[in-house]
């Protein structure tokens, strides 16, 4: 192990204390997407002491910023997701998320101070995580422009380095049609209920021929105001899911097209919509993951054998791995419990949960400590992202 990354874990270890508080803080307090406002204060406060140089309210998102030390390129950046769920709080473990961040910034501010290593590390907090949404808005802001690479951990019940995230598109579908009474007058009536199940069915339908990454799932959102009343208007919502841009947008005018059909089978006039932003699928960057187990092997930690493409979700992750070269490790608190729950929740302030945000901390400097010491290195990971572009 050279000096510098020795001197890192030193500091962090220092920190310990520090960033498990902040993380069980931030358990205790927990805000939804673009209200985190406690949360966001109190990263922000810690890396101005730190000497890091602070930007509130970026991107226009109130609780969004930008905390650079250092100058010049190249320009690390560390992903500090805050946002938690409603009713569950931080079933997500954005506390050990974000924080896991938070400490490995101010650690390599500490170890760097002094050193003939040149760059940036940019710490960048990142709300509405659960919204799909507060990435995207940083993206379009230019947040990210002239970022070399982005990373950062999440919480789980497994340490896997190599993670995939479909794209996602949401969908609106409303139908109108004619009320009438459904027993006196059914003649006179066009169902648009009748329009939203046999959107459904003709969906199912499709499913024989999806691939195995694509996930199509709804509900009815409004189904009429009485059974003994046609509805005369009837929606429904869908995500629509699939690990690669062109198939989601495939896939979404294949479900366009059973609402089209359906509206012209009971009559009715279709309105189709998508809605939020797209989350972009996670773009794989093999060269970055290889850095971050080399990592994982100074901390003599092995990753575990799980497949990459299972138990996937969808988040604004996929979208910064368009644009830069971004991992997105999970770091394990213990098995057998799962995200969004409340019990994982509760897990990330006990001693697990304090070891996997260390465990974060750690490795997520040590990898930016080689991006930045080691020209190669990030020359290999820069190459693999264009060559994934150019594929």
């Amino acid at each position: 192990m050279d000096s510098l990354s020795k001197r890192f874990l030193e500091e962090a270890d220092r920190l310990e204390g520090l960033i498990t508080g902040m993380s069980d803080a931030i358990y205790r307090t927990p805000e939804l997407g673009l209200k985190e406002f406690k949360t966001s204060g109190l990263m922000q406060g810690s890396l101005k002491s730190a000497g890091f140089s602070v930007e509130a309210g970026i991107a226009g998102l109130p609780t969004a910023f930008s905390a650079a030390f250092g100058s010049g390129s190249p320009v690390i950046a560390l992903l500090a997701e805050m946002d938690a769920l409603p009713g569950i709080g931080h079933g997500c473990g954005h506390n050990i998320a974000g924080c896991a961040s938070i400490g490995a910034g101010i650690a390599l501010s500490k170890a760097l101070h002094g050193s003939d290593i040149q760059g940036t590390v940019l710490v960048l907090g990142t709300p509405a995580e659960e919204l799909g949404k507060g990435k995207i808005d940083m993206l379009s802001a230019g947040v990210f422009n002239g970022v070399d690479a982005a990373m950062m951990v999440h919480g789980s019940s497994r340490r896997m380095v190599v993670k995939h995230f479909l794209g996602l598109i949401r969908l609106n579908i409303s139908f109108k049609g004619r009320s009438s009474h459904a027993s006196a007058y059914p003649e006179e009536g066009i169902n648009a209920l009748d329009a939203v199940i046999q959107t459904f069915n003709s969906i199912n339908a499709l499913r024989q021929q999806f691939r195995p990454d694509v996930r199509v799932h709804g509900i009815i959102t409004d189904g009429g105001k009485a059974p003994n009343i046609i509805p005369d208007r009837a929606e429904a919502s869908f995500y629509v899911r699939a690990n690669d841009l062109k198939e989601l947008d495939s896939i979404k005018k294949r479900v366009i097209k059973c609402a089209e059909g359906a509206a012209i089978s009971a009559g009715c006039t279709l309105q189709a919509d998508e809605v939020g932003e797209l989350n972009a699928p996670m773009k794989i960057n093999m060269a970055f993951i290889e850095a971050y187990r080399g990592a994982l092997k100074t901390l003599n930690m092995q990753e575990d054998s799980s497949p990459p493409d299972k138990n996937v979700g969808s988040s604004d992750i996929g979208n910064v791995s368009q644009v830069c070269p971004t991992i997105h490790p999970h770091v394990p608190i213990r098995p057998g419990i799962n995200i969004h729950t409340c019990d994982f929740a509760d897990a990330t302030i006990t001693p697990d949960g304090h070891r996997a945000l260390m465990e974060g901390v750690k490795a997520l400097g040590l990898t930016a400590i080689e991006l930045l010491s080691n020209p190669s290195t990030l020359k290999a990971v820069k190459d693999d992202f264009a060559g994934c572009c150019a594929s």
